[in-house]
């Protein structure tokens, strides 16, 4: 580190004349042993692009830790557009970052943006992980998320779909397609993230196998109703894409484009042997807007994919499943958080406690 000093020292010299104040009578002197008691160092642009650098540097390290540990492009995604968010409002190189630094930034975020607690225990979740990895590592020293605690939201009680909403839900299913996924989630407990991904070779009778979190496969199984309704939107496909669910904008087979075609083929365009789609499966956003629609269509308040997920968790528990399979049905690894997910009455607890309790 260069001493300013002695520039500090004639910049304050030159400001002083520059007022035409007597800098005679050991003015001079005096300063020069004033600053004699400290460091200088001066703030350059170089600086800060230094500081930009070694955080970039940083964060691309830690996303190259998190690759090789498996986690999927949607995680990575997660925790780069996060750390590349956070960082440049705590203002400081990674190496300088302390908790109070922290600490004021998650204040300011709920104070002055309103962030909710979960938001922000997300945000510490991020940034507890990177600085773990990056003192795992000894790059840095210190964690200062060590003397971070995690912030507790209320939890709030989800509900699942009653029996009734549920057929109501299956009935307002507008064509197979739409009755193939309502069932699917039902009876599988998917992820919409795992259900958009199945292609028609990961069926296997009454078994599917689904691509989970972290690049984890497991099998899913197919009641009764969930085999009908496969079969028959499996019958009705003609487009030859791979995946269960396709998505993508169709084309015609000779080419061409979709214009001037009547919006109810356009939407049941995997029925038309003349269109096809490209190797894609359907967004999981469309599937959600989807769940939505057909429960507006039903009387079903807040009805969304993990709405099913949740329904199928209850449905099982209730029906006798131990939570330990419900858990592994889910693909948790941890029954805690299965527990999360189940709707159970009080009334069901009551005769539970009767019949297990003595």
């Amino acid at each position: 580190m260069t001493d300013a000093r002695q520039d500090l020292y004639e910049n304050i010299m030159m400001a002083l004349i520059g007022d035409g104040m007597d800098v005679s009578g050991g003015i001079k002197e005096r300063i020069y042993v004033i600053l004699g008691g400290y460091e200088v160092q001066s703030r350059t642009t170089e600086v800060a692009l230094l500081s930009e650098d070694r955080n970039e540097f940083l964060i691309r390290k830690f996303m190259v830790g998190k690759t090789v540990k498996g986690c999927t492009k949607r995680t990575l995604e997660y925790y780069e557009n996060l750390l590349r968010f956070i960082l440049p409002r705590i203002g400081k190189t990674v190496d300088d970052i302390t908790a109070d630094d922290i600490r004021y930034y998650i204040a300011l975020r709920q104070k002055r943006d309103k962030i909710s607690k979960c938001t922000a225990d997300n945000e510490l979740r991020c940034l507890r992980s990177f600085f773990a990895y990056l003192t795992g590592e000894e790059i840095l020293q210190k964690n200062p998320m060590l003397r971070i605690e995690s912030i507790k939201g209320a939890r709030t009680k989800k509900e699942a779909f009653t029996d009734i909403e549920v057929e109501k839900i299956r009935m307002s299913s507008g064509d197979e397609r739409e009755l193939a996924i309502i069932e699917m989630m039902l009876s599988t407990g998917c992820r919409v993230s795992e259900l958009v991904q199945i292609r028609i070779t990961d069926i296997d009778g009454e078994k599917v196998l689904v691509h989970g979190k972290g690049e984890k496969d497991r099998y899913v199984y197919l009641n009764a109703k969930a085999q009908v309704a496969l079969t028959m939107y499996l019958e009705c496909r003609k487009d030859g894409n791979p995946y269960l669910f396709p998505g993508g904008m169709p084309q015609l087979v000779a080419g061409g484009k979709t214009k001037g075609v009547k919006r109810n083929v356009l939407k049941s365009w995997w029925k038309e042997p003349q269109y096809v789609a490209p190797d894609f499966y359907l967004n999981m956003s469309t599937v959600e807007a989807m769940m939505r629609k057909i429960a507006k269509r039903a009387g079903v308040k807040q009805a969304n994919p993990h709405k099913f997920r949740r329904t199928c968790a209850t449905m099982a528990l209730r029906r006798g499943m131990p939570l330990e399979q419900v858990s592994k049905m889910l693909g948790h690894e941890n029954i805690a958080t299965t527990q999360i997910y189940l709707d159970l009455r009080e009334d069901e607890l009551e005769i539970a406690h009767k019949k297990y309790v003595v």
